[in-house]
C-alpha cells in the first residue's frame, strides 16, 4: 500500500451513533478509518459493517494507556494522521436509566453532585484534549491535517444568553457547560495552529437521538450527522470554525460562540 496516497483518520467514540456515521462516510470516500471504541468488541462489530477501509482500535480516551497505545499502533502503520475526530463524550455519570429531564434536573449548578461533573468534564474536556495533544506529532507529519470536534450548541454562551432561547433551561453545569470548556479550548488551540498545517474545526449535529439523550433527540442520528461529516470532508473551511445543522444555525452554518 502506497501511504504516501492515502488519507488516515482517526474517529474516537466511533462505534455507534455519531461516530459510526462520520467513520462510515470517510471510508467511502477513501479514508483509511480507524474506529475508536472503548470496547474493542465493539468496534470491530462497526468495522463489519463499515467494510474494508475501517480498522478497529481499542481507544478510551481517559486512559493515557490506552491513548498511548492507540499513537503507538497508528504511528507504526502510517506515521502520520490526516484527520482527528474527536467525537467522544458522556452526557452524565450518574444513575443509569434516567430520562433526560432527570438527567438535566440533577445537574443544575446548586445541586450536581461535583464528582459527576469532575468524571463527565474528564472525557468531554480533558480526555479529549489529551487524545488530541497525544495525535499532535501525527497531524504535524501529514502534508495538510485537520481537527473536527464534536461540540454542541448547547455550549454557546451567545445562545444560552438570550433570554428568547427556548432551550436555555437545558443549559446545565455538567454536559453543558463542559462542551463550553470544550469550545473555548479548541478555539484556543485553532488560534496556537492557525500558522500551522493543522486546521481546527468545532461541530454541532444538533438535537440528535443518541445514547447521550436516552435516545430522546428530535433528529435521527442520520439527520444529526450530516454537518459532522459535511466538516469532516470539507478540507477548505476557515480554521476555528464553529458550525452546527443548516435548520438551526445562522449564515453559512455558523454558530455564536
Amino acid at each position: 500500500m502506497d501511504t504516501d496516497k492515502k488519507k488516515v483518520a482517526l474517529v474516537t467514540g466511533a462505534n455507534t451513533g455519531v461516530g459510526f456515521q462520520i467513520a462510515k462516510a470517510l471510508a467511502k470516500e477513501e479514508y483509511i478509518v480507524y474506529v475508536g471504541a472503548r470496547n474493542l468488541q465493539k468496534g470491530e462489530a462497526a468495522v463489519s459493517e463499515i467494510g474494508s477501509n475501517a480498522k478497529a482500535i481499542q481507544l478510551d480516551i481517559t486512559d493515557h494507556a490506552s491513548i498511548d497505545a492507540a499513537v503507538s499502533k497508528i504511528h507504526d502503520e502510517f506515521g502520520y494522521l490526516t484527520l482527528l475526530v474527536n467525537n467522544a463524550a458522556i452526557s452524565h455519570a450518574g444513575k443509569p436509566g434516567r430520562t433526560m429531564e432527570e438527567i438535566l434536573g440533577a445537574q443544575k449548578p446548586s445541586l450536581a453532585p461535583i464528582d459527576e461533573l469532575r468524571s463527565v468534564w474528564d472525557t468531554n474536556v480533558f480526555g479529549t484534549l489529551a487524545v488530541t495533544q497525544a495525535f499532535l506529532p501525527m497531524l504535524h507529519n501529514a502534508p495538510s491535517a485537520r481537527i473536527v470536534t464534536v461540540s454542541s450548541a448547547l455550549g454557546s454562551l451567545t445562545i444560552n444568553s438570550n433570554p428568547h432561547n427556548p432551550y436555555r433551561t437545558s443549559f446545565d453545569a455538567v454536559y453543558g457547560a463542559s462542551k463550553t470548556a470544550l469550545n473555548g479550548i479548541f478555539l484556543s488551540l485553532a488560534i496556537e495552529l492557525e500558522n500551522t498545517n493543522i486546521k481546527v474545526h468545532l461541530v454541532s449535529p444538533g438535537f440528535t437521538a443518541t445514547a447521550l439523550n436516552n435516545f430522546q433527540g428530535t433528529d435521527t442520528v442520520e439527520h444529526g450527522s450530516l454537518e459532522p461529516i459535511r466538516v469532516a470532508l470539507t478540507e477548505d473551511l476557515p480554521t476555528g470554525s464553529f458550525t452546527g445543522p443548516a435548520d438551526f444555525a445562522g449564515a453559512n452554518n455558523v454558530l455564536p460562540w
